[in-house]
């Protein structure tokens, strides 16, 4: 069996597929593997106290892994190591940064290609390679436009009280915020960019809301001046992608945005990531081969 994963900072999407026809066998969800933030102890956890992958353990004999903190050999060789003591009868494993998926739900020819979930990236990718032109340097110094921004941006309004009254009641009806507990969750949790991230879906059900709007404009207007706008001359030649759940979310908004810039509008918004890219290989079964 074939054991896929896409895994961010908040949770792990495995998928199994036969080895044979890439029918799906299973659906598994966990919380996210990320190396960068993670000890290999509590990611050893995450994989034992999932029993669907305890069940398959013995059947996989390829992985390809698709993670956020796998663009570094540190990364990557912490998850392999685990890999190999849980499953036992592996032939292959390829580990990969989650923003390769991206690249191939997207297309396997020449693109721009943007992540806007708890996280953020952006890339252009050649046909054959990923090339970057900002170095991604994680939560607490980039993530424009992502959840984790969202939430940040949220949360700081609520803080300075600059929060419309409505938005402000809603907000402390929804979750509960109390000073200490917040303080805690931001500096003494093991990933405080999962934390952030919850607030942004608040501000997505209250888009309609001229603040809550405004918010996120700015937020999607700072990653495409800070990252996307480094892609200017390969995006008259290739066409741009969206990849991720704020992305998709934030569809109109990106527009919107882009427009103001003059810039052009993306082929496609995906979700999730890893669904495109099972029906990519499904379609063409060299695909899997080719690409990783």
């Amino acid at each position: 069996m074939i054991l896929i994963a896409d895994s961010g900072s908040t949770k792990c999407d495995w998928i199994l597929l036969e080895s044979l026809d890439y029918n799906i066998v299973r659906r598994i969800r966990t919380k996210g593997v990320n190396p960068s933030v993670l000890k290999k102890k509590d990611i050893e956890n995450i994989l034992e106290n999932c029993s669907e992958l305890s069940f398959y353990k013995k059947l996989v004999t390829t992985i390809y892994f698709f993670g956020a903190g796998c663009n570094n050999k540190k990364g990557s060789d912490k998850i392999k190591n685990i890999f190999e003591k849980k499953f036992t009868n592996l032939s292959k494993i390829a580990i990969k940064e989650d923003l390769m998926l991206a690249v191939f739900a997207a297309s396997s020819k020449p693109s721009v290609v943007c992540i806007l979930g708890t996280g953020s990236n952006c890339c252009f990718f050649n046909g054959k390679v990923i090339e970057q032109k900002v170095k991604a340097m994680g939560y607490i110094l980039m993530d424009e436009g992502s959840g984790n921004h969202l939430g940040k941006e949220l949360l700081k309004s609520y803080y300075y009280r600059s929060l419309p009254e409505d938005l402000k009641f809603s907000l402390e009806k929804e979750f509960k915020l109390d000073d200490d507990m917040v303080l805690s969750k931001l500096y003494g949790s093991k990933m405080p960019n999962k934390y952030l991230a919850q607030f942004a879906r608040f501000l997505f059900e209250n888009i309609e809301h001229p603040y809550a709007k405004e918010m996120i404009s700015s937020c999607i207007g700072n990653f495409i001046d800070k990252q996307l706008v480094n892609y200017k001359n390969e995006l008259n030649e290739v066409p741009l992608y969206f990849i991720g759940s704020v992305g998709y979310h934030a569809r109109d908004i990106i527009n919107e945005e882009l427009r103001k810039r003059k810039m052009k509008s993306p082929e496609n918004f995906i979700r999730r990531p890893l669904k495109a890219f099972i029906e990519s290989i499904k379609e063409d079964r060299l695909f899997l081969k080719e690409v990783v």
